[in-house]
């Protein structure tokens, strides 16, 4: 048997493929309909500003890192989060590859990315300069399950996901995942050997 070494994600191609077909999120609206992208362009206008304290926290950590972010056009949750994914990624910079795949677009994806089972959107897949992944996210965020909970099983006191507080804190949460996967890819021993810090 041979041995495998000890950093490696077999996975790496089929990443780097899905990613080569998505598109970045101005194309993905473009090409969309139009009356579903206009509600992602309305939100976006509506989000709140990141923190000067949230930059700093996103900011310097020098690393490539490729978001997928598996959605549709149609979803919700997608309307809200795309636009928080993309002005984060924007906040920290070029070295942030943001792409937008329809779930449609791969029944292999799909396979991939069910969550309970089920084709929920979004799902966020965070991957390095290599195509290994740092980690996944979704369909919702704590914030939004908590007022889910709240109007479903009367877990909770009811909020809503679309006041400017509850944006805020659903981009806190976004934020706090960014930082997250940075400080991984920094921590990284093989990325740390490549780059010589």
């Amino acid at each position: 048997m041979t041995q495998k070494p000890t950093y490696y994600d077999k996975r790496s191609e089929f990443w780097r493929r899905h990613f080569d077909q998505a598109a970045e999120h101005e194309e993905f609206l473009e090409k969309e309909d139009q009356s579903h992208a206009d509600r992602w362009r309305e939100t976006e206008s509506r989000l709140p500003d990141l923190t000067p304290e949230q930059v700093e926290r996103l900011k310097g950590y020098d690393r490539e890192l490729n978001v997928l972010v598996y959605g549709g056009i149609w979803c919700g949750d997608c309307v809200r989060q795309g636009p928080m994914l993309k002005k984060i990624a924007d906040a920290i910079g070029p070295q942030v590859h943001l792409r937008i795949i329809d779930r449609a677009a791969s029944e292999e994806l799909q396979d991939e990315l069910r969550i309970l089972g089920a084709l929920r959107v979004p799902v966020v897949v965070f991957l390095s300069e290599d195509f290994w992944e740092v980690g996944r996210f979704g369909d919702r965020l704590l914030n939004v399950y908590k007022a889910k909970a709240a109007r479903e099983i009367g877990r909770g006191p009811i909020a809503g996901v679309l006041s400017p507080k509850a944006l805020a804190v659903e981009m806190s949460e976004w934020v706090d995942i960014f930082e997250r996967m940075q400080i991984m890819l920094r921590l990284s021993p093989p990325l740390r050997r490549r780059h010589g810090d």
